[in-house]
């Protein structure tokens, strides 16, 4: 990591075949190259790649590169995620994205948890301060969230419950991270709030995407887009002005560092890095 510039860190989520995990370990490989504070690697609806994730990350430990990986704690119960998360201990893993997670087609049973502070608030009496805990922030709002005021004190408790950091959810609209960032700040909010960044690669992606999660595309953005049709080479050329623009503009006032969504793909999100100097 360059001294002049804040953390970066690159997220993945785990591969489902052996061909799928060798590529995964070339693009960690390549992505290394810009010292990232850490990899994370995402858990499935209900912990439905909770064997993936360890395998993951424990490939990204063995390659020489800090790795923390996401849990989930919706339809999970207390001894569940307590056997889990000693497990991670037990590899010498510190370092935890706690997350609600996305409640699964057709469940029932919710589990003994039903918001990410109380997972927080969980592993802070069961392990200490073994963990460094990221929690998930939303600039634009979680989209089950009942209004914006309910949001953010939401994300108030998880930070009490105990958590050290935030990643948000991606967005492309500066002013929302900085208006919720003064938001939560002015609630007592000190730890930083990193931004989620979302590479543009194909539109239609994109566009299900950020409907699944409830991050908006810019009616400016989604119409240049649309306008491109099938014209990948000019698509991925715009996106790279897009979301390298956005990444200036985040670091130059002041966001605490940059946390990529890479698909698992070190392309569009190397040439960004070396865009803004990393």
């Amino acid at each position: 990591m360059s001294t002049s510039r804040p953390p970066i860190s690159f997220e993945f989520f785990p591969a489902k075949t052996p061909e799928g995990a060798a590529r995964l370990r070339t693009t960690c490989q390549q992505l290394a190259q810009f010292r990232p504070e850490f990899f994370s690697v995402t858990f499935g609806a209900g912990g439905s790649t909770q064997d993936g994730t360890l395998a993951a990350v424990l490939d990204i430990r063995n390659a020489g590169h800090a790795a923390a990986p996401h849990l989930s704690c919706i339809g999970a119960t207390r001894e569940g995620i307590r056997a889990l998360v000693q497990n991670y201990k037990e590899h010498g893993i510190r370092h935890i994205v706690a997350l609600r997670g996305d409640i699964p087609s057709g469940m029932v049973e919710m589990g003994d948890f039903r918001y990410a502070n109380e997972l927080v608030s969980f592993l802070r009496a069961e392990f200490g301060d073994w963990f460094h805990i990221e929690v998930a922030a939303y600039p634009e709002f979680h989209p089950q969230a009942p209004s914006a005021e309910a949001d953010i004190r939401n994300f108030v408790n998880k930070v009490n419950a105990g958590a050290n950091a935030a990643i948000t959810q991606y967005f492309f609209n500066a002013d929302a991270y900085f208006r919720f960032v003064d938001a939560v700040t002015a609630r007592g909010v000190s730890i930083p709030v990193v931004p989620g960044i979302m590479p543009i690669q194909n539109f239609s992606q994109l566009a299900r995407f950020s409907e699944m999660c409830g991050a908006e595309i810019p009616r400016w953005l989604r119409l240049r887009l649309q306008a491109m049709g099938d014209d990948v080479a000019s698509i991925r050329a715009f996106g790279l002005d897009v979301v390298t623009e956005l990444c200036d503009r985040l670091l130059s006032n002041g966001a605490p560092g940059l946390h990529f969504y890479t698909l698992n793909s070190a392309g569009a999100v190397s040439t960004i890095c070396q865009r803004l100097g990393y």
